[in-house]
């Protein structure tokens, strides 16, 4: 076990380049089930659950392998014992129920064993089940959910019960070689949504309406191979304006997509942050002072997230932390997730001028002076919130259960060293 040493209050420079998506990387890597030739995705990051899904597809007789840095090959010609899912395995992230459509389709029978991830509140399965059940599978649930289509997977009219990601991917996976034409309504459209629908077509999918709510899903027999380059996590690039916020830092961020930038830019500017562009090229200009804009009427405004286009949900961590260190009042209002906010807590023992309200909602007066703590990471973004904080802070800070940061974000302590930030990565029982 490790923990990240960190000595905050330093302005940072520089230039960050984010990594790929993460959540387009595990339901690609999921599709690759379907295909019956090999497949190569690239600009993969090295991550935790990036690693565990990689397990979990060779638990279920699938080659999946490293053959560069950030280059991943799957070959999922034969999936010999690929009807029932480790429950170790899946147990440790949430992606591991993803398999359920590919496998499904391939197999025609599958046993899910119950996902893990962050517990950051209830995640409700129903949108996946119900969704497969309209294309013709039968569901049992027990300790996990045993699946199968004794007529194989039919395409049908789907409107999901709630624009949930992974239950649109699910659905997604599992039309694309369902016999006949799916329409799938109420389908969210956030960019690894996108991303995921872009790859299946390259390997022979046909869907329409992608990046909008309705897709049409036009069934194929079999899907082949192909390569898929993965685009930058916007969630990364969210992250790091945070940083430059709380940091009082000017930092350049690479391989941005201002396609996926405006939801961003529009929470962000709230906290007073003004953006540069240069083609893909965004400059965070987080040196100034740096003033919460009101609502007209001098009203106290508020970032609240939602499924995309509004401001990403993973994020409303990281602007709690960067809003600690601006001028004014500002409401954060986390409406997805009844757990997320409770890391607040330890943002107020460094220091923050923060009330949490209510499960969801809480008031931040800026700006505070931070102080270095012993802190323990709750989940991926919660942990890399506590990261900035840490950074922002006077004094000396350690940040204990790194292993959920490393889920997300890959070698964050060595991106961050490289523009300044005094962070090591220390082994455990070295005093503090």
């Amino acid at each position: 076990m490790s923990y990240f040493r960190i000595i905050g209050d330093k302005q940072l420079s520089g230039t960050f380049t984010p990594a790929g998506n993460k959540n387009a990387a595990l339901p690609i890597l999921a599709g690759a089930l379907l295909a019956t030739e090999l497949v190569r995705v690239e600009n993969v990051p090295e991550i935790q659950d990036v690693e565990t899904l990689l397990e979990l597809l060779r638990s279920i007789g699938a080659e999946a392998d490293w053959v560069d840095p950030g280059v991943v090959e799957v070959c999922a010609s034969d999936l010999e014992g690929g009807s029932r899912l480790d429950p170790e395995l899946a147990g440790r992230i949430r992606a591991s129920v993803l398999l359920a459509g590919p496998l499904l389709a391939r197999l025609g029978a599958f046993e899910l064993a119950q996902p893990g991830g962050d517990f950051i509140g209830r995640r409700r399965l129903d949108t996946h089940l119900l969704a497969l059940q309209s294309l013709g599978a039968n569901v049992d649930v027990g300790a996990g959910y045993f699946l199968y289509a004794k007529n194989g997977l039919q395409g049908t009219s789907i409107f999901l019960d709630e624009p949930s990601v992974t239950g649109t991917e699910n659905a997604i996976l599992a039309a694309v070689t369902a016999s006949g034409t799916t329409e799938l309504r109420n389908a969210a459209t956030e960019p690894h949504v996108r991303d995921l629908c872009d790859f299946l077509q390259v390997l022979g999918a046909r869907i329409a309406g992608i990046g909008t709510n309705t897709l049409t899903i036009e069934g194929v027999e079999t899907l082949g191979g192909g390569t898929f380059r993965l685009g930058s996590d916007h969630i990364e690039v969210g992250s790091v304006i945070g940083l430059a916020v709380a940091t009082r830092s000017t930092l350049e961020i690479t391989d941005v997509s201002q396609r996926d930038f405006d939801p961003l830019r529009v929470g962000f500017q709230r906290l007073g942050v003004t953006f540069q562009w240069d083609g893909d090229r965004l400059l965070v200009l987080g040196d100034a002072d740096l003033e919460i804009q009101p609502d007209v009427g001098d009203q106290i405004p508020k970032i609240d997230d939602g499924p995309w286009p509004a401001f990403p949900a993973d994020l409303t961590s990281i602007a709690l932390v960067a809003a600690t260190q601006c001028c004014g009042t500002i409401l954060i209002h986390e409406k997805m997730f009844e757990s997320r906010m409770y890391f607040v807590d330890k943002v107020v023992a460094m220091g923050g001028r923060v009330v949490l309200c209510d499960p969801h909602r809480a008031v931040v007066v800026g700006p505070s002076m931070l102080r270095g703590s012993r802190l323990e990471s709750p989940d991926i973004r919660a942990g890399m919130a506590l990261v900035i904080a840490a950074l922002a802070a006077k004094g000396k800070s350690q940040i204990h259960n790194v292993r959920q940061i490393d889920r997300g974000y890959e070698r964050i302590h060595e991106r961050l060293a490289e523009l300044g930030a005094d962070i090591d990565r220390v082994s455990e029982g070295i005093e503090f």
